[in-house]
């Protein structure tokens, strides 16, 4: 049906995530019809990110420079930090503009069925960070799964005997904004009630 190099551009797009084989191929077809120029300029930044950027050594957001940006900007608090599964929600929170704190990636989720535990994440590193550097306050902004759940209470284990006075605290459960409440489940609607606030 393709010629083999389209062909072949179609099924390496497919191996994105989220992409399927209709997107790979609107991708593909689109990619061929630009400027040959345009495509250098993308498989050079390819290379270029896959080549330059890494884990920051402190944090283990994604850096072409170690310590990332955030680990070494002054204007950060460095008394508060947010505790995050992946870069992903790292960025997630950068882009409100509301935390001026530090971060740890822990990498992902504890997940026996994956295969993912303790040593696969970045936890007994969070553990030294935390009992070196003395942090005041730990946010959680894990999302608000089985696996999320345990993952937060693991670290805490964890932490509490290097640092037994250091606040823990995850991010509020709601409603989104414009929501209608009676399409709400019913988890939603009492984690809202557990966070409701004064007016």
């Amino acid at each position: 049906m393709y010629t083999r190099p389209l062909a072949r551009l179609i099924e390496e797009l497919q191996r994105l995530p989220g992409i399927g084989s209709k997107t790979a191929q609107r991708l593909a077809l689109h990619l061929i019809n630009r400027p040959a120029g345009e495509i250098e300029a993308l498989a050079k930044a390819l290379l270029e990110a896959k080549q330059t950027v890494r884990h920051c050594s402190i944090c283990f957001n994604w850096s072409a420079e170690d310590p990332c940006e955030i680990c070494r900007s002054p204007q950060r608090d460095p008394s508060l930090w947010c505790v995050v599964a992946d870069v992903k929600d790292l960025i997630a929170m950068e882009r409100t503009r509301e935390f001026k704190g530090l971060y740890h990636v822990l990498g992902g989720l504890i997940s026996p069925m994956n295969g993912i535990g303790v040593d696969q994440l970045h936890i007994r590193e969070l553990v030294a960070r935390v009992a070196r550097e003395k942090p005041q306050e730990l946010i959680f902004a894990i999302s608000p799964s089985v696996e999320g759940e345990v993952t937060m209470h693991v670290v805490k284990d964890y932490l509490k005997p290097v640092a037994p006075t250091l606040r823990m605290t995850r991010l509020a459960f709601g409603l989104p904004m414009g929501s209608e409440l009676e399409y709400a489940d019913e988890v939603t609607l009492a984690r809202a009630l557990e966070a409701r606030q004064e007016l």
